[in-house]
């Protein structure tokens, strides 16, 4: 696998480890189509390749991912093509989430919206202390998706999930790991990084990978249903006056007078 293979992504191949880097850094590492199509394609790559059991993703010094492209999806034109792009983003997620290898978010900068979502869909998230994470859809009237609602109410319940949703708070990494939401949090992600791998390493990664996929199955209709849910939600918030009042607002880098309608 050669990292001129891809455009938006670099990858890399080191024994059983593969390294997916995220690689736009004057959009700060936002995901549009092209990522999306690129990073679905490295999976599936990776997914075939029987000698690698561990994947590790992380964003390029920009920070790890700020969430979907939101001058691409403004200028999506109707349902018909709003809903390819969701299918896009969910087989992403689908992929990840289901990948037969144990796979790791290193974070570093932040990690929000679809961002968030592709680092909740990891075995396990290590953060710098000075990263910041925001599942923070409802500042332009608009519901996770990305699978977000099923992958925090995995890891934190639905009620903590319902409350970070709506608030849409930006949280550092000490309140992320406290929340439970992210699993580690280090001065040096890197050496964090390096001694999770290698203790994973030091245990048997095909009982553990077995293990993964049985939890796997057991979840695989619930966040099908939940990609489903999503993204006719997303939809219909696409048509009220909040999301086009919470874009206005964001382009004008003002607070939003939001109506609830």
């Amino acid at each position: 696998m050669e990292v001129s293979t891809y455009q938006s992504i670099e990858t890399e191949l080191k024994g059983n480890i593969a390294y997916i880097r995220f690689n736009r850094p004057k959009s700060l590492n936002a995901l549009n189509t092209e990522m999306i199509k690129e990073l679905v394609a490295c999976l599936n790559e990776i997914k075939m390749n029987t000698g690698i059991q561990i994947v590790v993703l992380q964003g390029n010094e920009t920070g790890f991912s700020s969430g979907g492209d939101i001058k691409e999806m403004l200028q999506l034109a109707g349902q018909e093509q709003f809903f390819v792009i969701m299918d896009q983003i969910n087989e992403l997620i689908t992929t990840l989430y289901t990948m037969p290898k144990l796979t790791i978010a290193a974070i570093n900068g932040a990690a929000a919206g679809l961002g968030l979502s592709i680092a909740l869909a990891t075995d396990h998230i290590i953060s710098d202390i000075n990263s910041k994470f925001a599942m923070n859809f409802i500042g332009i009237g608009l519901v996770p998706d990305g699978g977000g609602h099923f992958l925090l109410e995995l890891r934190i319940g639905e009620n903590k999930a319902k409350k970070l949703i709506w608030d849409g708070k930006v949280l550092t990494a000490k309140e992320a790991y406290e929340l439970e939401l992210i699993d580690e949090v280090a001065d040096q992600v890197q050496v964090a990084l390096v001694n999770k791998i290698n203790l994973w390493k030091s245990k048997p990664l095909a009982a553990m990978i077995e293990t993964k996929q049985i939890y796997v199955e057991l979840k695989r209709q619930s966040l099908l249903k939940a990609f489903e849910l999503e993204k006719n939600a997303q939809w219909k918030m696409r048509q009220t006056i909040d999301h086009k009042e919470g874009i206005k607002a964001f382009v004008e880098k003002r607070k939003p007078n939001f109506i609830g309608r």
